[in-house]
Parts: C-alpha cells; sequence; structure tokens
C-alpha cells in the first residue's frame, strides 16, 4: 500500500519490515535498537495515552528535544489521534518558547531532559493553555514520558475502537504539524502542513534516494526542522535503519561505527567536513601533501557520468586509490549518498565529494514546500552539480518577471497559522507561492537559486548587489569561517569577517609567528590581515564591480544559534548582525564617506 497518511508508514513497516531494524540510539555508549513491531506497539500506546488523558482531534502537542526515536513514537502517536505536532528547536531563548507555545495553543509539551526542562518549565507554567509537561529522560523533578505509554497499555477498553474510529476519519487533507519557521527575518512564522503535504514530498524523495532495508542512515539534522523530517519519513519508506546523530561533535564517530550508507546534511556541516580534511592535507609532508592536493585539484574539475573523458576517469581512479579511499574510511568508508539543503551550497564541495565516491544530493524548498521543491538525482538526465536540481513529482516552478521563484503543488502549506492575511500575500489568486527567492533555468530544467529577494540589497548608485554568492566565495577561503556582506544605500559593498581561528593559529605557528594571543590581538597583526586581505582581493578580480568589497572588518566572536546570530538551521541572522555590530559599519561608512 502507498501512504496517503503519515502513519500510514507502520502498516506498511508491518506489511514489508516487520523484522527490521527501524531506528537505534546511543544509550551509555551502546547502540539500542527498536523494531518495526515496538514502533507500531509505542505509537498506538502513545495515541491510547493521550485519549485517556482528554486529548481530541485538532489539539496540539509541542515536542522540544533532541533526536531520538521517542519523537517517532510521538509524532505517530499524534497523527493516529488527529493531533498536530509542533516541533520546536532545543536553542530558542525563553520568549521565543513562549511566543510559540502561546501562539500555537499548545496543551502539552514534551522536552528532552531536566536541563531544558529548567528552561521551559516556567514558561509553560506562563502559557494559557499548557497543561501538561512530561519529559523523554528521567527526572527528579518532571513527569515522565512512559506515564502516557502506561495509560495508553492499561486503556479504557474502547479507547483502541475510537483510535481507530479516528484514524479513519484522517483524511489526506487534513494537518499533520504545525512548523514554526527558524525566524531569520522576524517573529517565527507557524507553517501548517497537512499529510498530503509531508506525503507527497517523502514519496517523491524516496524516489530520488534509493535506499533500501540494507542501508544505514545517520540522521543529523533536527527532526523539528522540516527537512530533517522529510528524511526521517522517507528512509522509514525505505525500510532501512535510522540511526540518530548523538551530537554535532559524533558525527565523525557515529559514521565509522555503524559504517553509514548514507546521511543528511546542511552546507555547514560538510563545509566542516570538507575544512578538517583539509587541515589534515595541510600537514601532510613531500609526495603526500603533493599527491593528497593534486587529488584535490582533480576532484575540484569532477563532472558526472564520464564529462571529462577516460583519461581524466583513468586519474581519478588513481587519485581515488590513494586519496579518496582515506576520505570515505573517514565517514565509516561505506556513505555514498547525503542527502543536503536549507542554505546555498558551493559547487566546489558538490564536486569534490562526488569525485570521491560521496554523492551529495542538492535540493531546494522552504518550511511552506515540505520542503523539497528540486532536487538533484543520482543519475542522467535529472542531475547538474551546481544547480539545485531538477522538479519533484507533483510540483510546478516558474520565474516571475523580477526573477523570484513561484511554486505550486501538492507540497504546498495549507497556510500560515491564525494569519490569513500573509497566507494571501505569498500565495497568489492562482495558487502560486511566492518564495521569496531569486533564481533562473539552467538547460530548460535544473533550477538556479542565486539569492534571497529581501537580501539583495542596492548601492547608492543604484547597483543592486546579491550577498550570498559572494559570501559563498569568501567562506571557500581556508582563512574564513563566516562572512555577511552589506552596503544598503552605500557607496560600496563591505564584509564582516569572522576567521577560521582555528587555522589562524596554524598558518601563524607555521610561520613562526607569535601566536601567544587570544582571537582579538590574533586578528590584529599585520600580517594576518594581509593574508585576508589577499584573499578578499583575488575574489573581487572575479567579480563586478557594485559586487566588489571594498572594505572589511574581522571580529571573533562565534557566531551560532545559541548566541543568535544564526538561526536554528543555520542561516545568517542579517538583522541580529548588522545590530550587533553596529558601530563597526558605522566605522566603516562613516569615518570614509
Amino acid at each position: 500500500m502507498e501512504p496517503t497518511r503519515t502513519f500510514d508508514l507502520i502498516d506498511r513497516y508491518l506489511a514489508l519490515f516487520p523484522d527490521a531494524d527501524a531506528f537505534a540510539a546511543k544509550s551509555d555508549g551502546k547502540w539500542i535498537k527498536y523494531s518495526a513491531r515496538e514502533y507500531n506497539d509505542y505509537s498506538r500506546w502513545f495515541a491510547y495515552g493521550l485519549l485517556e488523558l482528554g486529548f481530541r482531534k485538532g489539539d496540539k502537542i509541542a515536542t522540544i528535544t533532541n533526536n531520538r526515536p521517542e519523537w517517532n513514537f510521538a509524532d505517530m502517536g499524534m497523527a493516529m489521534a488527529g493531533i498536530i505536532h509542533v516541533p520546536v528547536y532545543t536553542s530558542m531563548n525563553p520568549a521565543e518558547y513562549k511566543y510559540i507555545i502561546d501562539h500555537s495553543d499548545t496543551r502539552m509539551v514534551l522536552i528532552s531532559d531536566s536541563k531544558l526542562y529548567d528552561t521551559i518549565k516556567p514558561v509553560c507554567d506562563l502559557a494559557g493553555k499548557v497543561e501538561y509537561v512530561f519529559t523523554f529522560n528521567k527526572t527528579d523533578h518532571s513527569s515522565h514520558w512512559l506515564e502516557i505509554i502506561e495509560k495508553g497499555k492499561n486503556c479504557s477498553p474502547g479507547t483502541p475502537e475510537i483510535v481507530e474510529k479516528i484514524k479513519n476519519e484522517v483524511t489526506p487533507a487534513d494537518p499533520a504539524a504545525l512548523i514554526y519557521t527558524s525566524g531569520t527575518t522576524g517573529t517565527s512564522k507557524g507553517v501548517l502542513l497537512s499529510h498530503r503535504n509531508l506525503v507527497s514530498n517523502f514519496l517523491a524523495a524516496a524516489q530520488v534516494f534509493k535506499l533500501g532495508p540494507d542501508d544505514r542512515y545517520l540522521n543529523i539534522l533536527p527532526l523539528c526542522h522540516v527537512g530533517g523530517r522529510l528524511g526521517n519519513y522517507q528512509t522509514q519508506y525505505s525500510g532501512a535503519c535510522i540511526y540518530y546523530a548523538e551530537s554535532m561533535g559524533t558525527i565523525a564517530a557515529n559514521l565509522k561505527e555503524i559504517k553509514a550508507t548514507g546521511f543528511d546534511a546542511v552546507p555547514r556541516i560538510l563545509e566542516k567536513v570538507y575544512d578538517n580534511v583539509m587541515a589534515k592535507g595541510r600537514s601532510l609532508k613531500g609526495i603526500k601533501r603533493s599527491l593528497f592536493f593534486w587529488a584535490v585539484r582533480l576532484g575540484l574539475r569532477y563532472k558526472p557520468f564520464g564529462e571529462n573523458g577516460w583519461f581524466y576517469e583513468r586519474k581519478l581512479k588513481i587519485a581515488d586509490k590513494l586519496i579518496f579511499s582515506k576520505w570515505r574510511e573517514a565517514l565509516g568508508g561505506c556513505a555514498r549518498i547525503v542527502g543536503c539543503g536549507g542554505a546555498s551550497l558551493h559547487p566546489r564541495l558538490e564536486r569534490i565529494f562526488w569525485a570521491a565516491g560521496i554523492k551529495i544530493l542538492n535540493m531546494y524548498g522552504l518550511t511552506e514546500t515540505s520542503p523539497i521543491i528540486t532536487i538533484n538525482r543520482q543519475e542522467k538526465p535529472l542531475c547538474k552539480l551546481g544547480t539545485v536540481g531538477a522538479l519533484i513529482e507533483s510540483v510546478e516552478v516558474k520565474i516571475d518577471d523580477d526573477g523570484e521563484i513561484l511554486t505550486r503543488g501538492d507540497n504546498l502549506m495549507i497556510g500560515y497559522y491564525k494569519d490569513e492575511e500573509l497566507t494571501r500575500s505569498v500565495i497568489d489568486n492562482n495558487g502560486w507561492f511566492h518564495t521569496g527567492d531569486v533564481g533562473n533555468w539552467v538547460e530548460g530544467k535544473f533550477l538556479n537559486v542565486t539569492d534571497r529577494k529581501k537580501e539583495i540589497f542596492k548601492l547608492s548608485n543604484g547597483k543592486f548587489v546579491a550577498p550570498q554568492p559572494i559570501e559563498n566565495r569568501l567562506k571557500e577561503s581556508a582563512f574564513i569561517d563566516q562572512a555577511m556582506v552589506v552596503g544598503e544605500r552605500q557607496k560600496f559593498a563591505t564584509a564582516l569577517v569572522l576567521p577560521d581561528l582555528k587555522y589562524l593559529k596554524e598558518w601563524c605557528e607555521s610561520g613562526n609567528l607569535f601566536t601567544g594571543q587570544g582571537p582579538g590581538e590574533l586578528v590584529r597583526l599585520k600580517e594576518v590581515k594581509e593574508a585576508i586581505n589577499q584573499e578578499i582581493a583575488g575574489m573581487n578580480r572575479s567579480l563586478s564591480e557594485p559586487e566588489r568589497i571594498m572594505r572589511f572588518r574581522m571580529v571573533t566572536d562565534e557566531w551560532s544559534p545559541a548566541t543568535g546570530e544564526l538561526s536554528a538551521s543555520l542561516k545568517l541572522k542579517r538583522k541580529v548582525i548588522e545590530s550587533k555590530y553596529s558601530r563597526l559599519l558605522e566605522e566603516i561608512y562613516g569615518k570614509h564617506p
């Protein structure tokens, strides 16, 4: 049977993979696995328990937790009972939590652990509709989620029949999830997604990834992120076992432990993997170092399906045996496919991973589109590296007169929760959703996304500048970890540059420069300033005059979701960064008008 509601995945599991391992998570140093049958049991008990607590179809329950198998039991239990799941990031501040909990009309909050509980419980106490707060981990002062399971196991005689009746009444058009955007431009918006939205998207994705029951997929993206949720569902559809990464710091170790055949990522994760590999390459000496960078240069020229010709392919086999095979070993030795989305991926990363035998399937989409609109395939004729791929099934795209990407299809959201006016402002009378992104077609079928419409700024001379491509070029430098380009109504574009302090220290040590200083003193070294200046000057030569970075300033504060400069999905929060460094920007433009 083909699923039409999210919880239909469980029936598919029982029919096709009843004895398969569905999920695995680390506990006390060991991977604990859950079978398809346990998935079914826990999900049903959770649904029964919710009814015993008085929950009814249309109610909202929020989860604020790290990725774990229990998230799925709660997710499917809610769906079976017709309850709308509100998944929330763990990296927000109390004010953001309060807004989402209040705005969503949440009645129950499920929290991962005691530390997060101490932050969120006071917020729940102030929220108008929250009646229950549970934790997934056992604590000394909170109710434990297994109490709901126990209520389900010992439910009233008629409760299972009521749940079956609700399941039968749930239609593909009914809401399944209320996902709040990460808020890069202001207050989070509640995106209401239906079963049809989610199911149509993961069915299309499953056709692209082509995973099977023998695959082992490491889940890295937060399940509260629509991309993480999509990867979670489409992997379940395939029957592959999903292993949940312990943390961002254990990804490499987890990949090795499980010998993952695939994983999901945002570009920032792949950038870190690439930077780590390059750092090891730079530490090599003599012939080993020469061979390493020969392989890198070769990989950066990679084109799939033998398009570079037989001689290139022959050299690539040598590079693979000597160098790229070790890249794969660093990722567990078996990784062959990576789903990547959420931000702009630089083509150099895509090409070199493909050259190393790891296919990065770059995709494009938004929370409002469940999320995939386009994705690169593993084979001809729907693969074009450097683009975000071709359309998935049941989705349309057109480019508006001003370059904005418009889309419609089965994946398009029901609307913004409690905001019909905002919904009407982004979905026109013909059903086209205005994404806010700017792009164009390559070869008539591959989408190229160039920037966010609202992020493109105009210089005082009337010239427009798209910052994202420039920022991506800046981050190609080993010296630069993050960058933000600004210049609205100014005479020229400038950049705030966050150096890669680890690499900078290594570079200074290799050049016998004094490195006993802290980050602030380090970036004030004349040699460091000159090195960054040369990197930017080299990039400027390939840019048009309005795009060139005429001045820059280095900063040393970490940019992260915890400190507020990045969204939970690791996108720049431009207004926050501009506000934080307003004096620095005034110095750039004020002293040199």
